[in-house]
């Protein structure tokens, strides 16, 4: 995917870049595949605001994703690429030789009329997806699966890839994007190549709109706020934080405090800490 970038006929123009959409090659989504995108603003079951600075922003629909790939031996031929407003990568949209199709994740060299296909006896191929436990050591794979037929949770993002570092009886050690080296269970899937897209991280906004055409609404500085509304609050000019670290607005270590459990189910699984 190439980067775009504006002449600066405005200031906002002036830093703003976006994507030439170079890989996609089917505009109009699927109908069947599409479901209903509900806004709640970052309001609860109650009315009440759970996640700050969310609001308005395009409509949307969301396009279902085939995270699990359970059909198995079976080939599919990619009709085309598509750009999906609720993610960072773009999908892909297969039919199966059975008619029936399906949206998976683009990796980067899928293209139309290409064949992907799930299943342990599937060839090491971009786009296919099998067992860790028959993908050779070494190989770069994402959307990867932490409990078997749950479907992919780990590296969905545009531009990300595991390696799959070794297999050791039950378990295979894969070294995610952060750094961080884990156990999964050698049964589970993941599928073969790096998530497409990988230029998304380099766009820049270059605009409050844009960031509003997403649904993110202001987020004000705590320090320019009273001392009612924010610990951070008050004092003549620019003062400090006035506290040994910065906080929440409800009182509670920021930036850095770590706040993850010393006894988490999941501590066994993590062979080395992320970078």
């Amino acid at each position: 995917m190439g980067i775009k970038h504006y002449r600066p006929i405005t200031p906002s123009t002036r830093n703003m870049s976006g994507s030439t959409f170079e890989e996609i090659t089917k505009k109009t989504p699927e109908k069947k595949l599409l479901a209903k995108k509900k806004k709640k603003s970052g309001r609860n079951s109650y009315g009440r605001i759970t996640v700050r600075h969310q609001g308005g922003g395009n409509r949307q629909k969301y396009r279902i994703i085939d995270f699990k790939r359970l059909k198995d031996d079976m080939f599919a031929n990619v009709i085309g690429i598509e750009y999906d407003p609720n993610r960072s990568a773009n999908i892909a949209l297969i039919e199966y030789e059975d008619g029936e199709r399906n949206y998976i994740l683009a990796p980067i060299g899928l293209k139309d009329g290409d064949k992907v296909v799930s299943g342990a006896n599937s060839d090491i191929k971009v786009g296919n997806c099998l067992p860790i436990e028959n993908i050779p050591v070494g190989t770069m794979i994402h959307n990867i699966e932490l409990n078997p037929g749950q479907g992919g949770k780990l590296v969905r993002a545009a531009g990300q890839e595991a390696q799959l570092m070794a297999k050791e009886g039950r378990y295979a050690h894969v070294r995610l994007p952060s750094g961080e080296m884990r156990l999964i269970f050698s049964k589970c899937r993941a599928t073969i190549g790096t998530v497409g897209n990988a230029d998304y991280e380099n766009i820049k906004l270059g605009k409050a709109g844009r960031k509003r055409h997403m649904g993110i609404r202001p987020t004000v500085r705590g320090s320019v706020m009273n001392p009612v509304d924010h610990p951070h609050g008050g004092g003549e000019g620019k003062a400090p934080v006035g506290r040994p670290g910065p906080l929440t607005p409800w009182g509670k270590p920021a930036l850095g405090y770590k706040t993850r459990k010393k006894n988490k189910q999941s501590n066994k699984f993590i062979v080395k800490r992320r970078k």
